[in-house]
C-alpha cells in the first residue's frame, strides 16, 4: 500500500471538492475519470460488462466520466472490433444501458468522440478495406520516438491519399451524427478526441497538414477543421450540454513531437475552438506537473485556459511516478505514488479547473474515495491494462 493522505493534504484538497456548473451540467467536484481504451465491446456494442465498469467508478462520487473513445459513424472512424460505437441499432442499446447505469448512482458521463484518422488499422491491423482518412496523405515522421511496433510504422508510411472536400464534409457529418445520438441517450455532454496524432490532431500538425486550401496553411488555418467539427456538434446538442475537447503536444507518430511551439501559436489553434462552441479543454500530456512551455511554469492546462478564457482539465500521472522517465514506458511500469499535493498546489493558484485521473482509476476502481478520505492507494498493476474490472 502507499501511504495514507495527510490531515493536511485532506484540508488542501477541499478546494477540488466543490461543484461546478458548466451550462446545463453539474459536475459535484473537479475529480474527471479519463477516457481510457478496453477493447471490450464486441461488435462495437458495449455489454454489461461495460456498464458496470463505468458505474463502479461515478459511484465513488467522481465529478465526471468521459468514456474511452468511441468510433463516430464513419467507415473509416476506428478499426478494432471491440472498440465501441455511437451508431447503429444495438450499440446505441448498450450506451443507452451505460447511460442508465452512471445516472442510477447519481454519476455524470461524456462520451468522447472518436476518428482515429492516420491511426486507422496502424496499431492494429486488421487488413480492413477502405482507405485512411490524411489530411495531405501523410502519417508521420520516419524517425520520431513511438511505441508501437516499427513495422506497423513502415506500413504507414505509405503516402496515402489525401482528403477530399467531400470526405472532410463526410466526416463533420458523422461528428454531428454521434452527438445527435449522445443527446438522445441522455449523455450530460459530449468529449471530443482531437489528440494524439488522430484525425483532428493531424489537422492542426504542420508535419501532416500541408494542404493549400482552406483546410491548411497558418495555425487559424490549420484549425478549422477541428472548428467545424465543434460548430457542427453545437448545432446538434444545442446550447445546454457542454463540449470538452481533448488536445495534445505529443503524437502517437512522435512523442517528441510538438503542436505549437510558442503560446502565440496555440492560441491561434485554440481560440478558434473556443468561438466555435468548447466549453473545457482537456490538455493531455504525460505529467500534469511539467511545464508546457520555457519561462514559465503553467502546465498545457494553464496555457489553454490563460488565452482562451475557458475552462481546462489538466491530465497526466495523478497518482503515478512518471514524471522523470522516458517519453512513454513502453512497458507501462508505472508505481503508485500520491502526488496529489502538487496536484493541489497547481489548482489553488487557479491554474486548471478539472483534474483528469487515468490509469490510477483503472488500476483501482476506489481511487477518487481513497483520496477523499485520506486512505492509502494501492499498489499499480500493469495487468489491469488489459482487463475490465
Amino acid at each position: 500500500m502507499v501511504q495514507a493522505v495527510s490531515s493536511a493534504e485532506l484540508d488542501g484538497i477541499r478546494p477540488l471538492l466543490a461543484p461546478l456548473a458548466v451550462r446545463g451540467c453539474r459536475l459535484a467536484n473537479r475529480f474527471v475519470m479519463a477516457p481510457m481504451t478496453r477493447n471490450s465491446s464486441p461488435c462495437g456494442t458495449p455489454t454489461d460488462d461495460v456498464a458496470s465498469y463505468y458505474a463502479r467508478r461515478a459511484a465513488t462520487g467522481l465529478g465526471l466520466v468521459i468514456t474511452e473513445g468511441v468510433g463516430i459513424a464513419h467507415a473509416a472512424a476506428v478499426d478494432h472490433p471491440c472498440i465501441p460505437l455511437m451508431h447503429g441499432e444495438k450499440p446505441l442499446e448498450g450506451w443507452r444501458k451505460v447511460v442508465e447505469a452512471v445516472h442510477a448512482v447519481g454519476g455524470v458521463i461524456f462520451p468522447q468522440l472518436w476518428h482515429q484518422g492516420v491511426m486507422w488499422n496502424v496499431e492494429y491491423a486488421a487488413n480492413l478495406s477502405g482507405t485512411p482518412m490524411r489530411p495531405s496523405g501523410i502519417w508521420g515522421p520516419a524517425d520520431g520516438t513511438i511505441s508501437i511496433p516499427q513495422a506497423a510504422r513502415e506500413r504507414a508510411l505509405a503516402t496515402a491519399q489525401p482528403m477530399t472536400d467531400n470526405d472532410i464534409q463526410d466526416v463533420i457529418d458523422a461528428y454531428a451524427r454521434a452527438a445527435r445520438y449522445a443527446k438522445e441517450l441522455s449523455f450530460d455532454g459530449i468529449a471530443i478526441h482531437g489528440a494524439h496524432g488522430y484525425l483532428i490532431d493531424t489537422f492542426f500538425w504542420n508535419y501532416t497538414n500541408r494542404r493549400t486550401d482552406r483546410w491548411g496553411g497558418d495555425a487559424p488555418a490549420r484549425a478549422q477543421f477541428g472548428s467545424e467539427v465543434v460548430k457542427a456538434i453545437r448545432c446538434e446538442v444545442g446550447e445546454e450540454m457542454p463540449i470538452l475537447f481533448r488536445f495534445s503536444q505529443f503524437k502517437m507518430q512522435d512523442y517528441k513531437a510538438v503542436l505549437a511551439k510558442t503560446p502565440d501559436e496555440l492560441a491561434q489553434l485554440l481560440q478558434p475552438l473556443a468561438e466555435a462552441g468548447v466549453d473545457i479543454f482537456d490538455a493531455s500530456q504525460r505529467f500534469f506537473d511539467t511545464p508546457a512551455f520555457a519561462q514559465s511554469p503553467l502546465n498545457l492546462a494553464g496555457w489553454a485556459k490563460k488565452l482562451t478564457g475557458k475552462l481546462s482539465m489538466a491530465i497526466g500521472g495523478v497518482g503515478l511516478d512518471k514524471s522523470n522517465g522516458p517519453a512513454r514506458h513502453i512497458d507501462y511500469g508505472q508505481n503508485t505514488t500520491n502526488n496529489l499535493q502538487r496536484v493541489i498546489a497547481r489548482f489553488s493558484k487557479l491554474e486548471f479547473d478539472l483534474i483528469g485521473v487515468g490509469r490510477s482509476i483503472l488500476n483501482d476502481p476506489n481511487w477518487f474515495s481513497k483520496a477523499r478520505r485520506g486512505e492509502p492507494f494501492l499498489p499499480f498493476d500493469p495487468r489491469t491494462l488489459d482487463t475490465l474490472t
